[in-house]
């Protein structure tokens, strides 16, 4: 096999230093606010050098770094960069495995013949990221997966690098942590530090204290080590389900606040099921109460992705909950359907208003010119009265 590995640096702080310039050089900490509850989601290499890593609390994150800026992700800008990213990658070949919007591995031992070497596919897609996107990546070239993950992780940030045989990755990593193998993480490396295992060498000199230590495990452990890894690339399989929730910094007990917290989440499910042509048969509300107990409530009909019916879906579920303080809310859209749907219905008996077919079609147009609209110049660039009355009503009551 020849499979390329790419992984996209520090990517949702690059994605907000290539918009704001201003940031570069600084310890940028993209989550939450000090002052908030959450983790860090990623940093730039400034504010790693302060100690600050990805699911750090913020308050941890704040202790060590209190002069770093801090920033909410733009979950729809980072969408639209990988999206942008992917769209590369997959003119090179359908053999791809996604392992999150910023990382994944390319099988391209059948487009060879197409694109040249595995060198030259990986050297051109890094060199089009960078120009397409502005954006930098670390490329690895492998014989195998973990080859190739380990030959992306060996000249970060925005590097390249190549392990073609089993001995030269066994050479590279033969005095390394036990960890540098795939699938060793903190538990294992512990019960391997016990008997005395703790570099990859170690392994290989102690192969029958390995397998008595974790049996099978043990056994692919060490195929691992000398080189051998059959894996292949699995094609991402379909999404089932679509979800967004939000966590609140002080506990809610206000309904209309809450509604209109749904309205804007409801909005961005619809423009991202939208973006994937899809359709939702199942609308979730999902709530979890001050003493953490987590309810759902689900109605389902025939399919549908437009804010509006998302939304009123999701209040009249919240109308049959108990009024209780509510630490997080959110929405959840699943039984997809990628086809033509009938609209509204899936809202019919909860009082919304019928439309005539003349009505429906000027709503479907306006809908296709808006996603027009939309993915041109990013989701804020329309919205609705109401979705601009519950923004404002959501700073007033939050400031």
């Amino acid at each position: 096999m020849e499979i390329v590995h790419i992984d996209m640096d520090m990517f949702f702080a690059a994605v907000e230093i290539r918009d704001n310039p201003k940031l570069e050089g600084l310890p940028l900490i993209i989550g939450a606010l000090p002052h908030e509850r959450g983790v860090v989601a990623t940093c730039s290499y400034e504010a790693r050098e302060f100690g600050v890593r990805s699911a750090m609390s913020i308050k941890e994150a704040y202790r060590r770094c209190p002069h770093g800026v801090y920033m909410h992700p733009n979950g729809h800008k980072y969408i639209d960069a990988s999206r942008q990213i992917h769209k590369i990658w997959d003119g090179y070949t359908d053999m791809i495995e996604y392992i999150s919007l910023d990382e994944g591995f390319l099988d391209v031992t059948g487009s060879v013949s197409l694109f040249g070497t595995a060198e030259k596919i990986g050297r051109e897609i890094k060199n089009r990221v960078k120009e397409e996107t502005g954006l930098t990546c670390s490329v690895g070239i492998g014989y195998s997966m973990m080859s190739a993950k380990l030959a992306s992780e060996e000249k970060k940030p925005d590097g390249f690098f190549q392990i073609l045989t089993p001995q030269a990755l066994r050479e590279l990593i033969s005095h390394r942590s036990v960890r540098v193998i795939y699938g060793v993480g903190p538990q294992t490396e512990a019960t391997l530090n016990k008997i005395g295992i703790r570099t990859v060498e170690d392994l290989c000199k102690n192969r029958d204290a390995l397998v008595r230590a974790l049996g099978t495990q043990g056994k692919h452990i060490l195929d691992l080590a000398d080189g051998v890894d059959n894996r292949v690339i699995a094609a991402p399989a379909k999404a089932h389900s679509l979800g967004k929730e939000i966590t609140f910094q002080q506990d809610k007990t206000d309904r209309e606040y809450l509604k209109d917290v749904l309205r804007l989440l409801a909005r961005e499910l619809s423009f991202q099921m939208r973006l994937d042509g899809n359709f939702a048969r199942t609308v979730t509300l999902k709530i979890t109460f001050k003493d953490m107990r987590k309810i759902t409530r689900s109605k389902s009909g025939d399919a549908t992705n437009t804010a509006d019916v998302i939304y009123r879906t999701a209040a009249a579920l919240l109308d049959d909950v108990e009024p209780r303080p509510i630490r997080l809310v959110g929405i959840s859209l699943s039984k997809f359907s990628d086809g033509e749907a009938k609209q509204l219905s899936l809202f019919d008996g909860l009082g919304a208003p019928k439309e005539t077919g003349k009505s429906e079609e000027a709503s479907r147009r306006l809908r296709e010119a808006t996603m027009v609209l939309q993915r041109k110049y990013g989701l804020d660039i329309m919205k609705s009265g109401s979705e601009m009355m519950a923004e404002q009503r959501l700073d007033a009551a939050d400031n």
